[in-house]
């Protein structure tokens, strides 16, 4: 099973930061999960909420802020430093020469961000990781564009709750993954999955009971805030 830093390594250091996944990078993950959005003048950065303000000292939304005001915010402050806010692009080089699992979540639910899903891929392309890259969201009709128009792209249908014959809904819209949370995670769910090719990583497991849940289920992949927990078993 894959252990992916979510958000870096946001037990123990800033989300969505370089230093967190610096730090993730030490923990020695198999890959990292992280958001990204576009900033006024679009440039992608990576940030999980569309406001700035429960993760940096800053108030208001991603989409009103040019990056060179993005870039004076401190996001940080819950850990008593200074890390400024990443782009894709930064994180990319960051990653450059590493065989990392990339799980790309586009944030496209409450803004809709027109042209993200074009810009992303043109930075996996551009730096060669889209083998390696998975594109998901809970926005699923992103995930459609996605399948349809870079179908050589893996995808991933996050959910939080508990649909009826996931892996049949992934097929018909044919997606590689579901990305269930991992009170979701059944036996059953990994094995229909799996007989239609489909794979299962799920999110948020942070402690060895939820660890321990959807092991036993079979899911390929785990997300977690804290990957040292977990690295080695």
């Amino acid at each position: 099973m894959k252990i992916l830093g979510h958000r870096g390594a946001a037990g123990t250091s800033p989300e969505n930061t370089l230093p967190s996944f610096a730090k993730g990078l030490e923990f020695g993950v198999d890959g990292f999960e992280f958001d990204v959005q576009l900033t006024r003048d679009k440039e992608i950065v990576i940030c999980h909420d569309e406001r700035v303000d429960r993760t940096s000292d800053g108030v208001g939304w991603i989409k009103d802020y040019s990056l060179k005001e993005l870039k004076q915010l401190n996001f940080g402050v819950e850990f008593g430093m200074f890390a400024a806010i990443p782009t894709f692009t930064e994180l990319l080089e960051m990653l450059k020469g590493r065989s990392l699992i990339l799980n790309v979540e586009i944030k496209t639910g409450l803004i809709k961000y027109p042209g993200i899903v074009g810009r992303v891929v043109d930075l996996l392309e551009k730096y060669q990781v889209t083998q390696q890259s998975i594109i998901s969201s809970f926005e699923h009709h992103t995930i459609l564009e996605v399948i349809q128009d870079f179908p050589h792209l893996q995808t991933g249908l996050l959910y939080d709750c508990g649909l009826v014959a996931p892996w049949l809904y992934a097929q018909n819209l044919g997606a590689s993954h579901l990305h269930p949370h991992f009170a979701f995670v059944t036996p059953e769910l990994v094995r229909e999955s799996h007989l239609r090719g489909i794979g299962v990583n799920t999110y948020t497991v942070n402690e060895d009971w939820e660890m321990e849940h959807v092991a036993v289920s079979g899911a390929d992949m785990v997300i977690t805030n804290y990957p040292e927990r977990f690295i080695a078993r």
